[in-house]
């Protein structure tokens, strides 16, 4: 039986291969069976068919996914230099049904191959897939989306957010579009401010080869959850299709500016020093492996964003996100305005409400005042709480799955990652000039001592 889709994964002897693409298609192909899809691999490495199959029975098997081996039985390996035309020539001749190239390469070699791309007969259809950093600034950003123009039309362009996965991101667009509890209070008049952090309690991990240049800025922030801000804010749009909801989504990054414009003040970063988390002892960052102490490369970032349209014009979006945090933990806290007036009689407190949603597992909690128990005139807090479910596949499931339908609505746009990239590139400019100090904070701990509380 021939294949609806070939996958030819790019740099197939890397860690991103086994360590997260490999797993993610074991699962996708046990759940969804009926899939047909044609395995190759490519990459610098001198392998052959047996130790290419013999990974990808490894990562299968080590997921817990080897009821989907028979699916890929006949996998194969091809050694290629993916930025040369010729070697990319003889990859994309020859394949069963649609191609999808997914470039699991470091970003400068995945712009270099696109660009010999440029000289090679593209199959009609192909799609291609590629990782995050998108660029290293709005500039390149926009000269690698004028390449990617040159070779498929942009919607069989996939940049690649695992962040916006389905689950995550329709149990947003539920609460928020189908219930008129919420619908009609989303916005400047009703919300005071809107918190989107995601913790990590990794260290560096051995990444000291990408991360030491990129930082907390530009790997978390700019790249994930600035595209989760866009689906939050986003105006109701007609469909779910590709076109309506990147349409959307887009709109509201056009509208975002650093907080005042004021990059140094509307922005903080910092970095991990030696800290316990749990058992685990983290030195320094400066200390790890690989890292350059002078390039000041943070590992701790946060950036206050406004939103100027009618809907949120006036409301802080306050993004961060960090490594070496105590607790793993990524959410979206929206708090809402304090009522006009509490009628007399009524005592103690009453803050404005606050809706938080956890990501992975999602979960959404709404904390309300309400009567006391003990004394009905006296308020007192309680949160209302629901699992929302993570949904069958993985994240990088969920990715793959969108790659072999050639259904781009959850990855980004070209022109949302240029966006991206302009909204950022004045706080990266006032860090380069040292108009923002280089905090620090012992692994283990939530940020440094003079950073505000998160709510």
């Amino acid at each position: 039986m021939s294949a609806d889709t070939t996958l030819l994964i790019l740099g197939a002897s890397g860690d991103l291969t086994s360590r997260l693409l490999l797993p993610a298609l074991g699962q996708l192909l046990r759940l969804e069976p009926h899939r047909r899809v044609r395995l190759r691999g490519a990459g610098m490495e001198d392998w052959d068919d047996a130790r290419w199959r013999a990974t990808v029975r490894h990562s299968f098997e080590t997921a817990g996914f080897a009821g989907a081996l028979d699916l890929v039985a006949d996998t194969t390996y091809e050694r290629a230099d993916i930025t040369d035309a010729g070697d990319l020539a003889r990859l994309l001749a020859g394949n069963e049904g649609r191609l999808a190239l997914y470039f699991a390469v470091p970003p400068a070699v995945a712009k270099a191959a696109c660009e010999a791309l440029v000289d090679v007969d593209i199959p009609e259809g192909t799609v291609l897939a590629l990782e995050k950093p998108f660029g290293v600034d709005q500039a390149s950003a926009h000269e690698l989306n004028a390449t990617l123009a040159r070779l498929v039309p942009e919607e069989q362009v996939f940049r690649i957010d695992h962040f916006l996965g389905r689950s995550t991101t329709l149990n947003l667009l539920g609460v928020r579009f189908a219930n008129r509890v919420f619908a009609p209070v989303w916005r400047a008049q009703d919300i005071e401010s809107v918190v989107i952090r995601y913790d990590e309690t990794l260290g560096l991990e051995g990444r000291a080869g990408y991360y030491d240049r990129a930082g907390a800025l530009v790997d978390m922030i700019q790249s994930h959850l600035l595209q989760v801000m866009a689906i939050l804010a986003m105006e109701p749009p007609a469909t779910l299709h590709e076109r309506d909801f990147r349409d959307a989504t887009s709109a509201v990054l056009r509208a975002t500016h650093v907080w005042r414009d004021d990059p140094a003040k509307a922005s903080r970063r910092a970095r991990y020093t030696a800290g316990e988390i749990g058992e685990r002892r983290l030195p320094s960052y400066v200390d790890e492996p690989g890292v350059d102490a002078a390039r000041d490369t943070e590992t701790l970032a946060e950036l206050v964003c406004e939103i100027r349209n009618d809907r949120w014009a006036g409301v802080p979006f306050r993004l961060r996100s960090g490594k070496a945090l105590p607790e793993k933990k990524g959410e979206i806290v929206v708090t809402f305005r304090r009522v006009n007036h509490v009628p007399d009689g009524l005592t103690g407190p009453a803050p404005g409400s606050v809706l938080r949603f956890s990501l992975g597992p999602d979960h959404m909690d709404l904390e309300l005042n309400v009567n006391g128990g003990d004394d009905p005139f006296e308020l007192e807090r309680a949160t209302i709480g629901a699992d929302l479910g993570e949904g069958a596949l993985k994240a990088y499931g969920e990715v793959l799955s969108g790659i072999l339908d050639a259904d781009a609505t959850l990855s980004v746009r070209g022109d949302a990652a240029e966006e991206s990239w302009r909204i950022v590139d004045p706080v990266l400019e006032a860090w380069r000039a040292g108009e923002v100090p280089l905090d620090e904070y012992p692994a283990g701990s939530l940020a440094p001592d003079a950073w505000p509380a998160l709510p």
